[in-house]
């Protein structure tokens, strides 16, 4: 079995250094080969091009721009009436992908609106996402690109989210039948949202083509006191035969080098003694 590979979440480690360019050479110093840059919007892409080929990193995925954030946006996908808005995004977030030589791009889907009742919008929530999730496949096929969906929790981190689970973002995958549309597994919300590890991730594993990690409750690292046993699933998705990459989206309960015992645990009893992964 493989072992698996990891990518460091700029938003969330490495925050020590203010600048992305300084992240990512953090991050390659600590043994990353990869990294997630969910926001790269306010620098250049060739400036951040430029700062990962020299620090030997792989840019693995970005987000979609999330809209009009003083607002309250996180995300247009769903969001019925901002159409333009979302293929507009979109177009920039491709341009960025294509600069940074990202293949993946997460296509957010956003919040219910303000106000709004969710149970009241849902059916016209589903169609606009599953209208611009078309528009975006075939945009990104052009580019040999993937596009993938994230569920959120709405417990915790975000009430008001669209997509909050598995099994909703599979049945939406269904309907808009594009293969190059994937599902995004953060471990974090699905623990909060449904639990039954093993079997989802089992049973969406031919939908998976990224995957996130976090402890939960705290959000912190995953060897940190919590729900998940990130040891047993890390043997699971080995066993499955993953081949994408683990982001690593947490919060550190401090110093982000000093918290990654877990993962030279990891590469040590897979026989790769902290090399990179």
């Amino acid at each position: 079995m493989a072992p698996l590979r990891f990518a460091a979440n700029l938003d969330w480690l490495f925050l020590e250094r203010p600048a992305l360019p300084e992240r990512l050479e953090a991050a390659a110093r600590a043994g990353f080969r990869a990294a997630e840059l969910p926001g790269p919007y306010a620098w250049e892409p060739a400036l951040l091009r430029g700062a990962a080929d020299r620090a030997g990193v792989a840019l693995v995925l970005i987000n979609t721009p999330p809209g009009d954030q003083d607002k309250g946006e996180k995300g247009l996908g769903a969001v019925p009436g901002r159409q333009a808005a979302f293929r507009e995004g979109l177009a920039l977030a491709v341009k960025y992908a294509k600069a940074l030589g990202c293949p993946r791009i997460h296509l957010m889907a956003g919040r219910v609106p303000a106000g709004a009742e969710r149970a009241a919008l849902a059916l016209e929530m589903e169609a606009t996402f599953i209208e611009n999730l078309r528009y975006a496949a075939d945009i990104l096929a052009q580019e040999d690109m993937m596009g993938l969906l994230e569920p959120m929790n709405s417990r915790i981190t975000d009430p008001r989210y669209f997509l909050t689970t598995p099994q909703q973002a599979a049945a939406i995958l269904e309907k808009v039948g594009r293969p190059n549309l994937r599902l995004q597994l953060d471990i974090f919300h699905c623990q909060i949202m449904d639990g039954n590890l093993t079997q989802n991730l089992e049973t969406h594993f031919p939908l998976i083509g990224h995957i996130q990690i976090g402890q939960v409750p705290g959000r912190h690292e995953p060897d940190s006191p919590g729900e998940v046993n990130f040891p047993y699933l890390f043997q699971l998705l080995e066993s499955l035969g993953y081949q994408g990459y683990v982001g690593c989206e947490y919060s550190p309960q401090g110093d982000t080098v000093e918290g990654l015992g877990w993962l030279h645990a990891y590469w040590e009893s897979r026989g790769r003694q902290q090399r990179r992964c």
